[in-house]
């Protein structure tokens, strides 16, 4: 579980970075390109997060067959994700930089804040043919047991893009465009370099690399739950960030770095949930349901002990921390009590990331796309409760009015959990053999 989960937790904790640096580097620049960052990173996270079944259901799949005994067969569906992701990654390129502007606006942020937001957007959809193809082919390697390589792959790039970004931004000048073209180039050459790697493995299986349009689209009708669960899940966000637009800008400054630090913990907790779903799949393949549910039960432990440490963390240093991305003192009041909220939620979110990775590791998507969908009708009219209360929340003070919205998405977690353990509880996701 160790050797799966600590180099699994040090590459996605580098994943968030980007975003983390993105922010600490924009928020110096003013608080409407904060704000921007807020809507164009929720746009271009939702487009690109559409399809995590590329590298979920891609592990799921390569582990199963690697605990059959299958090494060929892991690699060739391995191989079907990528030209999948080459696919996908160039059609939402541009259809998200054709429309980025129209869908800035839809969050009701200011006129300043849309124009930074467009401008972040527009440039940073080039990157995501290569976001998707990283996603796929660190997917076949976790599958494989190899998390070593992603983690170098995510470190090489998180320091490329700080790099870059500050040469960009403060360098060159160019302000939040150079923000987005030091992450296009960053993630650009981890898809490259993913890639290498994932081709040498292929060769000496003797696996073919070129596409077969059956097989790839078998992938895709195989993604189709995970997609849909993703879709709920994204909306739940989307929708959090559309009332924290309706909020003003200095709330949706706040809450773009909050959210973004509670992506960075989230990140840090599903390296457990990397493991998970490496381990159930490999336990299932082999039709080993009591490895599968052993690991589970540890796993689980880890995943809330380790939520309340980052949590205890976070408490701490929630004053310290809107100091590194604003000097705005509105933002910096409103980001505390934010990350109080955030502080707090920790050990439940500990143990949602967990069983998710269980479940995508035991290839249980139609029972998580029914589970989430049913999630988000649930949390609607909680958070659409905090729009409706925008203007007595406010006149209590921003600080409130966001840590309340923070409770709310809180709940949502709440809710997520609810679910988990009901499914968990019992053997229905446990299905053994070399394919679900």
């Amino acid at each position: 579980m160790l050797r799966l989960a600590v180099p699994a937790f040090l590459a996605l904790v580098a994943e968030p970075m980007f975003l983390l640096a993105d922010s600490a580097i924009i928020g110096h620049l003013g608080t409407a390109q904060l704000a921007g960052l807020g809507v164009a990173s929720a746009t271009l996270l939702t487009a690109a997060n559409l399809f995590v079944f590329l590298a979920y259901g891609t592990t799921s799949v390569v582990a199963r067959q690697v605990g059959a005994g299958s090494e060929r067969g892991a690699l060739e569906a391995g191989i079907d994700g990528t030209w999948l992701a080459v696919l996908l990654g160039v059609v939402t390129s541009v259809a998200v930089a054709v429309a980025a502007e129209p869908l800035c606006r839809l969050f009701g942020a200011s006129d300043a804040a849309v124009g930074h937001a467009a401008t972040y957007l527009r440039i940073s959809a080039a990157g995501l043919p290569a976001m998707l193809v990283a996603l796929a082919a660190t997917g076949v390697l976790r599958g494989l047991q190899d998390t070593r390589t992603p983690l170098v792959a995510s470190v090489v790039g998180f320091t490329a893009n700080i790099v870059l970004n500050l040469a960009l931004v403060y360098g060159a000048g160019w302000g939040i465009a150079g923000s987005a073209w030091g992450t296009v180039i960053a993630q650009t050459g981890m898809a490259l370099g993913l890639v290498t790697v994932l081709v040498r493995h292929a060769r000496r299986a003797g696996a073919t690399l070129h596409a077969h349009p059956g097989r790839v689209l078998r992938a895709a009708t195989t993604g189709i739950p995970l997609l849909v669960r993703t879709l709920a899940l994204r909306s739940i966000l989307l929708v959090t960030t559309w009332v924290a637009a309706g909020l003003g800008d200095v709330p949706l400054a706040a809450h773009q770095v909050a959210a973004t630090v509670w992506s960075f913990l989230v990140f840090a907790l599903d390296a457990l949930a990397i493991a998970a779903q490496a381990l159930t799949g490999r336990a299932l393949g082999a039709g080993d349901v009591g490895a599968a549910r052993a690991a589970t039960s540890t796993m689980v432990r880890w995943g809330a002990w380790g939520g309340a440490v980052l949590g205890v963390v976070v408490l701490a240093l929630h004053q310290v921390i809107p100091a590194a991305f604003t000097q705005d003192p509105a933002v910096r009041s409103a980001l505390a009590a934010a990350l109080v909220v955030v502080a707090v939620g920790q050990p439940l979110s500990g143990y949602v990331f967990v069983v998710d990775g269980v479940l995508i590791g035991a290839g249980d998507g139609r029972w998580l796309a029914r589970a989430m969908v049913a999630t988000l009708v649930l949390y609607l009219p909680l958070v659409l409760g905090v729009h409706l209360l925008a203007e007595p929340l406010l006149r209590a003070g921003v600080p409130t009015a966001l840590a309340v919205l923070w409770v709310v998405f809180t709940a949502f977690m709440a809710i997520r959990a609810l679910f988990f353990w009901s499914r968990i509880r019992g053997d229905a996701w446990a299905v053994t053999g070399a394919a679900r």
